[in-house]
């Protein structure tokens, strides 16, 4: 039953596919902020990240010196998009026909790896201010204008076989060969497992009581309410997985006591099941357990998402931009397979 629910629920924790992610974010026109951000994750775990400020790769997991191989060479790339990508930020405003204001520039891009069948997807795609830019057809080796702006990149794009050639060859040839190394990795290193701490958190008598989990690793896990030993879906609300700042992840899911009985609140219960973890951590909804504002919650127990939701929503913008660089896949010799001549007719 909980291996049944981590497959239906959790992307990224099937054993068969698995994913490298690339987030690279461009800004003009945002004070006090990098204007160059990158990170790289493999199946939705930060593996590093860079800026325009550091310059310089900070490792998140141990994994990626083993996986990557050559860090030196990812440390030069952060040194050398930043230019790239300002220079790229610009040209994209011009044929927006804009001068200044606040804009986001991103590039997503990765591949991902079906281990059972072999099939591999590549993606190489810019964003520009929440929306699609251009993307790359790994088929035909050519650019897809996904706004009429950006027909002048295209075409421009396009007359570059060569650098269209490295692109498709890291993405689909260096890239999955990324994630099988990490398989290797994690096949010969023991898994680590970090047991959360759960809580009930309530912000008002009248407010949904959050199950909130914290501090677990891997982020393959499922949280949800139970009634009477039968799932809950109605009157929940499930949050999503989230990074804190020491690697661990947490979640939560939202249970509306409107519909619940008070004779009825013995038979609530809230589920915690991880990936590596033999039992589930189970906390029944009793009202003596809940905390509320009253009862200050520790700095490390703080539940993140919930609280910094509308924020994160607001970096999106920006940090989503934050989201992965360190993927830039730029391994050895493939440095032109990511470059995107910056000289528009």
């Amino acid at each position: 039953m909980k291996l049944f629910l981590l497959l239906l629920f959790c992307h990224v924790s099937s054993p068969e596919k698995h994913s490298l992610e690339f987030f690279t974010t461009s800004s003009s026109g945002i004070s006090n902020f990098p204007e160059f951000i990158g990170s790289a994750l493999i199946d939705g775990v930060e593996q590093g990240s860079c800026d325009s400020d550091r310059k310089k790769v900070e490792v998140k997991q141990d994994r990626a010196k083993e996986v990557f191989k050559n860090l030196d060479w990812f440390s030069k790339q952060c040194e050398v998009l930043p230019t790239l990508f300002k220079a790229i930020m610009y040209q994209t405003m011009e044929l927006f026909n804009q001068t200044g204001g606040v804009h986001v520039l991103q590039m997503i891009a990765g591949c991902e790896w079906e281990e059972k069948t072999g099939d591999i997807l590549g993606l190489l795609k810019f964003e520009y201010d929440g929306e699609d830019l251009i993307s790359f057809d790994f088929k035909n080796l050519k650019w897809n204008a996904l706004k009429p702006e950006a027909a002048k990149l295209k075409l421009r794009w396009d007359a570059d076989e060569r650098a269209n050639e490295q692109r498709n060859n890291l993405f689909t040839v260096v890239c999955p060969e990324w994630l099988k190394n990490n398989l290797i990795y994690e096949r010969s290193n023991p898994r680590r497992t970090d047991r959360p701490s759960v809580s009930l958190l309530q912000k008002s008598s009248s407010s949904p009581v959050s199950c909130f989990a914290t501090g677990f690793y891997p982020n393959k896990a499922v949280l949800f309410w139970r009634k009477g030993g039968d799932d809950l879906h109605d009157n929940v609300e499930e949050g999503q997985i989230l990074p804190n700042p020491d690697g661990t992840f947490q979640k939560s899911s939202d249970l509306d006591l409107s519909s619940v009985r008070p004779e009825d609140w013995g038979k609530y219960e809230c589920v915690f099941q991880l990936d590596g973890l033999n039992d589930d951590i189970i906390t029944k909804l009793d009202q003596s357990g809940i905390r509320t504002n009253s009862v200050p919650v520790p700095p490390s127990e703080f539940p993140v998402g919930p609280v910094v939701g509308g924020v994160v929503g607001l970096l999106l913008l920006t940090a989503c931009i934050c989201g992965l660089l360190i993927w830039r896949r730029r391994v050895h010799g493939y440095q032109r397979g990511l470059e995107v001549d910056t000289e528009l007719e």
